[in-house]
């Protein structure tokens, strides 16, 4: 699913990452798949914290960005910071996206997506698999 050429802080073979993750985990964040809507974990959470990358660990976002856009996954209108992430022109299932994924291991996050009318400061809405994340309560 990664780039083979991008060299990434966390480097696991996909045999380590099976033996880390859930088949459910590894679909979503080495395959690039997708999470049903409406059934995350984190889709209507309210706590206070820093979302992590469920792989590798490393912050991504805080609960001060999460926002209600009530499309089924956690929506967020900005990353913790810009080099947290990384974008990835997504043209499967035949329209253009752009992919969101974790700058320190590779995985996938979701896509983001820009001039939807939400009420946010960016203008953009991270949808993101909550099976890609863990929260860290503060």
């Amino acid at each position: 699913m990664t780039d083979d050429t991008k060299q990434y802080a966390v480097q696991k073979s996909d045999a380590e990452w099976k033996a880390q993750l859930s088949p459910a985990e590894f679909h979503v964040l080495r395959q690039a798949g997708t999470e049903r809507p409406f059934v995350g974990e984190y889709t209507d959470t309210k706590t206070v914290g820093v979302y992590k990358c469920r792989a590798c660990d490393a912050e991504l976002f805080r609960s001060e960005t999460k926002f209600d856009s009530h499309c089924g996954w956690p929506s967020f209108f900005a990353p913790l910071a810009e080099d947290r992430v990384e974008y990835i022109e997504d043209s499967t299932l035949g329209m253009k996206r752009v992919e969101v994924r974790c700058a320190n291991c590779g995985s996938h996050l979701g896509h983001v997506f820009e001039g939807e009318g939400y009420g946010t400061p960016t203008d953009l809405r991270y949808c993101i698999n909550s099976i890609s994340l863990t929260l860290a309560p503060l």
